[in-house]
This record gives structure tokens, C-alpha cells and sequence, in this order.
């Protein structure tokens, strides 16, 4: 199938999170969503950790003694970067201080839904990556922020194995070539640097089986949370490759905020 390359505009903010099992192509379809929507941008709140520990913020200071003594980041500091990351953008309305906002969230109450506003601004538009991975995480997330889309990305186990066994990366930029789809231009070297591409052991299958456990474990209470809340916000997109997923995640994105 052709992809149509048009770009198409919003009409109102769309707040997407993608959810699929790894390698199913979640990062692809990011893309080509931006593309298709300029408005659309990506948050991911990996990225957030990284600048804030690089800078040394306060913030980043704070996470990075979880990081260094090899924890997990807690929630509240992800929330935490989140909330600075969209009120540093005027995309989030704040009537009282970040220390606060967080500790109601803290405390699961719901009273920060009265301190936070998110503007429904089609220049908003984002697509939150990293984070909600559970129920918790999504049930603090909607105090601050209300999703109003939620793209389930499924295809055939067989299907995603065979695409990491034919997945080659380049290690320093991060950049990824599928042997029959992407391929370099050279077989097992990097395009732009000539440098060697490698294949990472999370690629493995026994070690994808392992994480797609875990994803099959927090993914179907996160789905069913967001189903609780409005029974449309769940849309689920099958397909063998992304070129069939993507024109169905158009379709739905233009249905919902299209002009």
C-alpha cells in the first residue's frame, strides 16, 4: 500500500499515547504520524531524563540518585518532568506550585485536576512516549493531563521475531536498518559513517519473550483503565507490517481532530 505523504492539519490538541508489545514498531509510527500532522510532536520522557540529568537541573540531580544506585525513576520525578517539560511550553495552565501539584498527585486524590489545565490547542498536539506503562502511572497521569487517544498497536508474534532477526542498529546514533525493508546501503554498515552496524541482545528471542511477558502483564490493566474511562478512547490497529497499520492510525487521528 502507498502511503499518501499530504500533510493534513488539527482542529483541536490530540494527546495520543501508543501502546504495543516491543518491536512492534511503536517509534515508526511516531514518525510518520508527525509527518502526516505537523502539529504533532513526540514527549518522551526518556529524552526529559537524559536533558535534565545533562543540565544538572535540580530535578535531573534528583533522579540521578536513583539511576546511579541502579533504581528506578519514581513516578512522581517522571510526572515531575512532564508537568515542567509542558508548562515550560504554555501547553499546560498551572494555578499553583509545581511542589504542590505533585504532592496532590502523590496522594492519589485527584485535587491536582483543579490546580493543572491543558490547553486544547491543535499547536499542542503530542504524542507521550515512555510513560503511562501501568495503571498506577496512567491513573496519576489523568489528574494532570487527559489523554483523549489511545492506539493499540498489534501484530503476529511471528511477524515482530522476524523483524528483530533482520534489525541491525548503529550504536552511537541510534539509528536502525531491517534487512528487506531498511536495508543500508552497504550490508552491515552504517550509512552516513561507514561504521559497522551490530544486532543488540535485547533483540534476542529469548530475550524479547521475556519482555513481551512483562508488557502483557501492565498493558492489559493500562488498556482497560483507559477503556473504564471512555469506552472510544481505545482504538485497537492490526497489521503485518507498518505500512498497514499507518493509514489506519491516519484515518482514526483525522476522524477525531481533523479539520
Amino acid at each position: 500500500m502507498t502511503l499518501a505523504t499530504a500533510s493534513r492539519k488539527l482542529k483541536r490538541a490530540a494527546r495520543i499515547i501508543l501502546v504495543g508489545a516491543p518491536g512492534v514498531g511503536k517509534g515508526t509510527q511516531s514518525e510518520r504520524l508527525m509527518k502526516r500532522f505537523p502539529q504533532l510532536c513526540t514527549i518522551a520522557t526518556g529524552d526529559l531524563l537524559r536533558e535534565n540529568v545533562k543540565n544538572k537541573t535540580p530535578l535531573g540531580q534528583h533522579a540521578e540518585t536513583y539511576m546511579h544506585s541502579g533504581g528506578l525513576v519514581p513516578d512522581p520525578v517522571i510526572l515531575n518532568l512532564i508537568l515542567n517539560e509542558l508548562s515550560s511550553r504554555k501547553w499546560l495552565e498551572t494555578y499553583d506550585s509545581t511542589e504542590n501539584i505533585i504532592a496532590a498527585l502523590g496522594r492519589g486524590n485527584g485535587s491536582a485536576s483543579s490546580v493543572a489545565r491543558a490547553s486544547n490547542s491543535p499547536d499542542t498536539s503530542f504524542i507521550l512516549d515512555g510513560f503511562p506503562r501501568t495503571a498506577t502511572q496512567a491513573q496519576a497521569l489523568s489528574y494532570l493531563l487527559p489523554i483523549n487517544l489511545v492506539l493499540q498497536l498489534v501484530s503476529p508474534v511471528e511477524v515482530i521475531l522476524s523483524r528483530l532477526a533482520n534489525r541491525w542498529i548503529h550504536l552511537s546514533s541510534g539509528r536502525v536498518y531491517n534487512v528487506g525493508f531498511n536495508d543500508p546501503k552497504v550490508a552491515g554498515i552504517d550509512d552516513l559513517t561507514g561504521e559497522k552496524l551490530v544486532q543488540r541482545e535485547d533483540d534476542s528471542e529469548a530475550t524479547w519473550r521475556k519482555r513481551l511477558a512483562k508488557f502483557d502483564e501492565t498493558s492489559r490493566d493500562l488498556l482497560e483503565f483507559y477503556r473504564a474511562r471512555d469506552k472510544n478512547m481505545v482504538v485497537t490497529v492490526q497489521g503485518n507490517s507498518s505500512d498497514e497499520i499507518s493509514p489506519q492510525i491516519f484515518a482514526e487521528v483525522e476522524k477525531r481532530f481533523g479539520m
